[in-house]
Order: C-alpha cells, then structure tokens, then sequence
C-alpha cells in the first residue's frame, strides 16, 4: 500500500510543478495592471501588489518545491492541461475580490471566463470599476487568447519534451505543427505574430475615438475573441462605424489559425 501511494503521490510532482510555472507566469503578468494602477491611481494598487506578491510567492515556492528531472507522461499532461485554467482562474482572481466588493466566487467567474475567452460576465455596472482591475479582466482574455500553456510554455524552462506534449495538448485540431526545432521557440515565433497584430489594432483604435486605455483593453477582447468590454455598452457605447470595421476585421484575424 505505502509503495503504491508513494508512486501516486511522485506522478503527481510534475503535474503541480507545470501547475506552479503556470501561477508564477501569472503573478508575473499582474505587473502590467499594476502599472496601470499606478497611473490612474484608482484605489487598487495595493490590492493588485497584495494579488500579485501572493500568486509570485505560492507560484515560485511551488516551483522550487516541485522540480524534477523526469518529462511528463501523455496522462499528466492531459491532467495539466485541465486543471490549468482552475489554477490561473483561482490566482487571477485575487486582483478583482481584493480590490472591489465583488465575491471571491464572481471574480473567479470573471477571471475563468477571461482566461477561456468565453466573454461572459456576472458585473452589472462595469464603469465603476477600477481601471487597473478593468485592464487586468482585459488582459486575462489576451493571455488565454493564444492559450495559457502556450504562454507558459514561451517563457518557463520545462523538463524535455514536456513542453512540446503541452502545447499539443492544447492546441486545437487533432495535430499541431512545429515551426522550429524547439517548441519554446515556435512558441515565442507565435506569440510575436499574435502581440504583432495585437499592437497594429491597438494603434488604429487610438486614431479613432478611443482613449489608449480603452484600445488596449478593446484590442484585448478582439484578438481573444472573448469580447470584454471596458463600457456597460461594449463597443455601442463609442458609436463609431470606424470602430466597428477596425475590430470586425481584426476579429477575423484573431479567428485564423496562426
């Protein structure tokens, strides 16, 4: 019995180390909302510092704790995979229930509809919201855009081919291509065309009527096609047929395999 349980609980360690990689990339990502705190000084600094010191402290303990020198088997990487999103959804969630009155429950709702591009929403009045909560709903919706593991994947060292078995587990269809030999390369090859694109549409939305914080947050939810919106009336609430065109087109982008 002792020798099965301790078989058990080591094919476990590499599924909690890609787990930890993965918390520590978000931790990591939560800098940017910060700094946009910083500049509208809504009120939400201090709980998106709070936020991001706790998800760096347990993402980075968990990844020293849990290195190991073995590749991942096809069933850990599945279960990875799966629990992924729990993982980034239970940390990005922090940001929003430190820094507002919204139920841990809501804001994990919100954060795993942004990772997983769904674009549903429980908020009711989203223009109360803190800026720097806003940008972050909108950018978890461009992290999941491209996939979380594939983000991870861009910048965490992982053991082998794991890396590899990842991406393809997440990655849609029933084969993924690589462009380079290494995967952490076509990774970062794929994440340069997808921020490219990215930052062509946040530069025609700000020659529109749109403010640089809401072409940000607006070219967020196009390229994840997700939808996250910074107004009550998402796009409506500009009234620009020009808006209109610049994300009907870069939606059509987003839509296409990279």
């Amino acid at each position: 019995m002792s020798k099965h349980y301790s078989i058990r609980h080591l094919a476990v360690v590499p599924v909690l180390n890609v787990l930890s990689a993965l918390i520590l990339v978000v931790g990591l990502a939560m800098l940017f909302p910060l700094l946009v705190s910083m500049v509208f000084n809504d009120g939400d600094t201090t709980a998106i510092f709070e936020s991001m010191v706790i998800t760096l402290c347990v993402g980075g303990l968990g990844f020293i704790i849990t290195r190991h020198p073995h590749e991942l088997s096809t069933r850990q990487v599945f279960l990875g995979v799966s629990l992924s999103w729990v993982a980034a959804s239970l940390a990005g969630a922090l940001p929003m229930f430190l820094a507002t009155d919204v139920s841990y429950t809501d804001s994990f709702f919100e954060a795993m509809s942004g990772f997983t591009t769904t674009g549903a929403s429980i908020l009711t009045d989203i223009e109360s919201m803190p800026r720097g909560v806003l940008f972050w709903r909108s950018f978890t919706h461009w992290l999941g855009g491209m996939g979380i593991i594939v983000f991870t994947v861009t910048v965490m060292p992982l053991v082998g081919r794991s890396g590899s078995l990842l991406f393809s587990a997440e990655a849609p269809g029933p084969s993924s291509d690589k462009i380079t030999p290494r995967i952490s390369d076509t990774a970062k090859i794929l994440y340069g065309v997808y921020a490219g694109i990215s930052a062509l549409e946040f530069l025609l939305l700000w020659l529109g009527p749109m403010d640089w914080f809401d072409s940000l947050c607006h070219t967020f939810g196009t390229m994840a096609t997700g939808g996250f919106s910074t107004k009550n009336a998402s796009v409506a609430h500009f009234n620009s047929a020009y808006v209109d065109w610049v994300i009907i087109i870069f939606m059509v982008l987003a839509g296409t395999n990279f």
